[in-house]
């Protein structure tokens, strides 16, 4: 039994068969799909088993390839691998001064945060160790004096809404704490807080909480307190 032409589904005789792209033509029923011209096997071009001229040929895309699942998985594993690397630099790089992550506005502004809860931290862990301490040793020399009402200085301790002074002998004795070296200059901000240059030794330096020390520079004899993060022990 003959087969049937695909172009013009009549029966297609072996004198003018053509069997081509799994189907049978008639030789002048094998043209272009587009413009219909007729092709041989010598210059036809085939595409989802249909002929076309090298003019009418379909382009390809490879948009539907960019979507496929597997690209998808490389395209989200390389997404993980980069904030990955991300989190190591900046951990890295994290207390060296300066770096492009650090500077960005978001993390100033986190920085600016902790400072200013360190700092209240420890001003609030110094007036309860200052308060102790008053309780227990009233006369104790181990404590800021404050100044004095006249008359009996046993009933007037201080007078209403002074300030306290700072004693030389608040600071521990010395050798009591460790050494270190500044990193970094810093400009003391508060009037208990002491300056210094980077490569300053700092001695009889005690942790006073996870940001804030107490210390004295070797090199101006100050002492006072400074932040933990602008020194290195030695």
């Amino acid at each position: 039994m003959n087969p049937v032409c695909s172009r013009c589904d009549k029966v297609v005789y072996p004198t003018e068969k053509i069997n081509c792209l799994d189907k049978f033509w008639h030789k002048g029923c094998f043209s272009c799909e587009v413009c219909k011209m007729t092709l041989n096997m010598k210059n036809y071009k085939g595409f989802e088993k249909k002929p076309y001229c090298n003019a009418h040929y379909p382009k390809t895309s490879f948009t539907s390839v960019a979507d496929t699942p597997e690209n998808l998985r490389l395209k989200q594993q390389s997404k993980m691998q980069s904030q990955v690397l991300y989190k190591e630099e900046f951990e890295k790089n994290k207390g060296k001064g300066f770096s492009v992550v650090s500077d960005t506005p978001e993390l100033q502004r986190v920085k600016k945060t902790q400072d200013q809860i360190s700092n209240i931290k420890y001003h609030e862990e110094f007036e309860k160790t200052k308060m102790a301490g008053e309780m227990l040793s009233p006369k104790s020399n181990t404590y800021p004096a404050f100044h004095q009402q006249s008359g009996d200085p046993e009933s007037n301790q201080y007078n209403a809404g002074s300030e306290p002074q700072r004693h030389s002998a608040s600071a521990p004795p010395p050798g009591a704490g460790k050494r270190y070296r500044a990193v970094y200059d810093y400009a003391a901000a508060d009037e208990d807080e002491i300056s210094f240059q980077d490569g300053d030794i700092i001695v009889d330096v005690q942790q006073i909480d996870e940001g804030w020390m107490y210390g004295r520079v070797e090199r101006s004899g100050q002492q006072g307190m400074l932040p933990a993060n602008y020194v290195e022990p030695v």
